[in-house]
């Protein structure tokens, strides 16, 4: 039997790839990529990795790493970073743009069919049997994350004091962020082995020369100078202030200024997305249904569901939320409501995912001339077992609006309760697949729907 060494003898190295072939493939990723952060980093390691060769399993674990403690998508995060280590400030757009871009507008027509047909009876009954669905992947997510991250009581204590600090006390996100951090700085210092989790183990593979390898210097463009990092900086952060200041200039002060929420409010939820969509949401779909009154409760449940069927990093519901809170508004009129939730979809988009950009350009160089483990595993365990405790409490949030829609207090949906936990049972003994659970809730909520059971 061939051994990793054999393999690494009889393979030659890949030729360089073009701009243009990266093109090709970061499209297609950007189709290809459900099944979450888990599934998309599973799916550039096959194809990067083990097939194409474009780099070294050492290398992209190195370069997960650093995405792993940057808040944001760290599986947009690492494609932008790969297409940045091959083909400078290019392909690192390339990269990360195209990894969202076809979610994006598959998304946005999903939300224009939703609110244009919502009500139509096919419509909703294929959102009737995704909403406990969903229900139960938050659920499920919760399990699965806590499984990885509550390694010791103490982290079961964070979690609980999260989930007593957003549920009853009303404490905010980054309040609580904050304190675990805090607290895993501490836990660092004086419990180290509770708080020494976090990142990703070093390589142990071998699948033959890469293109990036092991022991490849960095680029030119990759090494790291303090000019070069303040001048990313400053273009992104230029960048996003031009572009709100045209937001204000071009549009009537209505419009901009309900533009102008969005484009600071999902900077900020972009700054503070630690632990993956799902810790976040609660802090979005807050602001958006109690503060902004951009959408209602039953509508981010819903926005959800749709951001569950389409490929692309979860926390793309912000243009979900963004198209529904602008159209919502009728920010442009009544006669231009399709053009009204297309602006709010791209600008909560767009300032969304802009400090994702700005940590990888501005950031990886220093990663690469180090070459280094990062340092933050103590802060990094206890964030991740807070963002437990938030998931739970985002999936209580789910599920009071979905099982009880006349209140709580009322009488359950008792079909809706049913398809939730079968769905629970299916992704926690069964290991169903989201896709093949959301279709088969979708067709089932249609059934119902269309022979009058619910």
């Amino acid at each position: 039997m061939s051994g990793p060494s054999t393999i690494q003898q009889t393979l030659e190295k890949p030729r360089p790839v073009t701009l243009s072939e990266a093109f090709w493939y970061w499209l297609k990723l950007g189709f290809i990529s459900f099944g979450g952060p888990a599934g998309q980093i599973a799916i550039m390691h096959r194809d990067l990795v083990e097939q194409k060769r474009w780099i070294s399993e050492k290398r992209f674990l190195h370069a997960l790493n650093y995405c792993m403690v940057l808040p944001g998508p760290e599986a947009q995060q690492l494609a932008t970073y790969i297409g940045w280590l091959m083909h400078r400030t290019w392909g690192g757009l390339i990269a990360g743009g195209l990894f969202v871009l076809p979610a994006t507008v598959i998304l946005m027509l999903l939300t224009w069919i939703y609110l244009v047909w919502g009500q139509v009876p096919a419509v909703a009954g294929v959102l009737y049997g995704i909403k406990p669905a969903v229900t139960a992947i938050v659920l499920f997510a919760a399990y699965r994350i806590g499984s990885r991250a509550l390694k010791h009581p103490a982290l079961y204590g964070i979690a609980a004091l999260s989930f007593v600090a957003i549920a009853l006390l009303d404490v905010p996100f980054p309040a609580i962020i904050l304190g675990a951090a805090l607290l895993g700085m501490l836990g660092g210092k004086f419990a180290p082995q509770i708080f020494n989790g976090g990142g990703h183990g070093a390589a142990k593979t071998s699948y033959g020369p890469a293109l990036i390898d092991d022991d490849t210097p960095p680029p030119a463009h990759a090494a790291f100078s303090w000019g070069r990092f303040v001048a990313y900086l400053g273009a992104g952060v230029l960048i996003g202030g031009v572009t709100a200041w045209g937001i204000a200039a071009l549009f009537p002060a209505k419009s901009a200024a309900v533009l102008n929420d969005m484009s600071l409010f999902f900077t900020k939820s972009a700054l503070l997305t630690f632990g993956g969509a799902y810790a976040v949401l609660p802090y979005v779909a807050k602001a958006a249904v109690e503060h902004f009154g951009w959408l209602t409760a039953a509508q981010m449940i819903d926005g959800l569901a749709l951001g569950e069927t389409t490929p692309g990093p979860l926390i793309l519901i912000v243009t979900f939320v963004g198209f529904v809170g602008a159209w919502t508004k009728g920010i442009f009129g009544g006669e231009a409501l399709l053009l009204a939730g297309i602006s709010g979809g791209l600008v909560a988009t767009f300032f969304t995912f802009l400090p994702s950009f700005i940590f990888i350009f501005a950031g990886a160089p220093y990663i690469e001339s180090t070459r280094d483990n990062l340092k933050l595993a103590a802060p990094l365990t206890a964030i991740s077992a807070a963002v437990v405790g938030v998931i739970v409490n985002l999936a209580l949030f789910f599920a009071t609006h979905v099982f009880f829609p006349k209140g709580v207090g009322q009488p359950p949906d008792w079909v809706s309760v049913a398809i939730g936990v079968a769905a629970f049972v299916a992704l926690f003994k069964f290991n169903l697949g989201m896709i093949k659970l959301i279709g088969a809730c979708a067709a089932l909520g249609l059934a119902l729907r269309l022979g009058g059971v619910v």
